[in-house]
This record gives structure tokens, sequence and C-alpha cells, in this order.
């Protein structure tokens, strides 16, 4: 059984990622999700959380096989995933005046 995943709507990508990368980067994270350098933006599995930061190899492991991720941002490296995550904060502060990240990108 493969992980699912739901990308969302206005999907956060690094800038280092490009469009045509980004289509390919999703097809093989639906059909077999060992890829390199690829970290996944999710919400978190706990309510104490806001979200999780997820290189993309673990979910070759069959306990995320089970569940369906909504992916809310991708990135190349950890360090790039981190600035995603500010760019989401500065982005809900801006809009909602909070940083509850979860109401923001409804999840």
């Amino acid at each position: 059984m493969a992980v699912k995943f739901e990308f969302h709507k206005r999907l956060y990508v690094s800038e280092s990622m490009e469009d045509k990368k980004l289509d390919k980067i999703k097809r093989k994270l639906r059909s077999k999700p060992l890829l390199d350098n690829v970290h996944l933006i999710v919400p978190a599995g706990n309510p104490k959380d806001q979200l999780d930061i997820l290189d993309a190899r673990q979910f070759a492991q069959s306990y995320y096989a089970k569940k369906t991720f909504l992916v809310v941002g991708i990135a190349d490296s950890q360090g790039e995933a981190l600035h995603l995550v500010e760019r989401m904060v500065q982005d809900c502060l801006r809009e909602r005046g909070d940083c509850n990240l979860r109401e923001y990108l409804e999840c």
C-alpha cells in the first residue's frame, strides 16, 4: 500500500525547485518516496505542534502507508524547509494577526 499525498492548493515551495522538477517530485512521491534532498512540511501528527518537517525517505516505512498526508510545503533541504515555515508564519501574521498555522492553512 502506497502513501497517499494531497498537496495544498497554496503549496509553499522552496525557491530552488522549478515547476517541472516539482511535478516530477510529486509523481515520484506517489509511487515510491525514496527521494534524497526532499523535505515535506505537513500538519503535525499531534495537537500540541502545528507542523512537522519530514524527510521524504521516511515515507517508505510501512507505518506511513496507512495514512494520508496533506503536504503544505516542499523543500530541497532542512534549511530551506525552515525558511518556508518562517514564510508561512510571516504570511499568517500579516493576514490573520496570529500564528495559528493550522487554521491559516485550513489543516
